[in-house]
């Protein structure tokens, strides 16, 4: 006997839930040596395809498509952060690499005003690309919001939306090291939030005569 729409539904809703709570779990784990970045992207990777399984259960392509702007928002604004740099102070840092190795590892007997400028100039490249990266996380943190709290108010979750909002608080606090810890606590909360997913979609409102 085929399965029902519903019961479809709630199998891919149940699949969001270990997927969803497993990515997360992956995604706290970044800080970890070596390892943590790509078991980030796992964990990223498999958050997606849970929202994914969401948005199909709830019949609504806006909240997939919301997310997955947020996902290609961060990874534009890394790769633009690191475009950055490297064009703007690759050349300062090649040239203060190569003074100091003439110089027998030391900038002792080199004239200090280029050095300085140099040094500026790798610090200042540093902090533009560090700005755009800061301002790519903020635009992506306010589509992941949506998601979320499309995910929240249809599945009537009431953890999705305020994990979306402290992703955005994050973001805007990320200028100072704050952010990082309110970045540590939605995910915590992602966590939870998937985990505590109901198994079966809301019936739909009766609609009265």
């Amino acid at each position: 006997m085929r399965p029902s729409s519903r019961e479809m539904a709630s199998s891919q809703i149940t699949d969001a839930k270990i997927l969803g709570g497993i990515g997360s779990i992956l995604m706290i784990l970044l800080p970890v040596p070596y390892a943590g970045p790509a078991l980030y992207i796992a964990g990223l990777v498999l958050v997606i395809i849970a929202v994914r399984r969401i948005a199909s259960a709830l019949g609504d392509q806006r909240i997939f498509n919301d997310a997955l702007v947020s996902v290609i928002l961060l990874i534009v604004g890394l790769a633009a952060g690191v475009a950055i740099v490297l064009l703007t102070g690759l050349a300062s840092i090649i040239q203060l690499l190569s003074m100091f190795s003439m110089n027998g590892g030391t900038f002792g007997d080199l004239a200090q005003g280029e050095v300085f400028q140099l040094i500026t100039a790798v610090l200042g490249s540093i902090l533009v690309g560090l700005l755009v990266l800061w301002g790519f996380s903020i635009a992506s943190s306010i589509y992941l919001r949506k998601s979320f709290n499309a995910i929240g108010v249809r599945l009537r979750s009431s953890l999705f939306p305020t994990v979306g909002i402290l992703y955005i608080v994050g973001a805007v606090l990320a200028i100072i090291l704050i952010g990082f810890i309110i970045w540590l606590v939605a995910l915590i909360l992602q966590i939870i939030a998937f985990f505590t997913l109901p198994t079966e979609p809301p019936q739909p409102e009766s609609v009265g005569p």
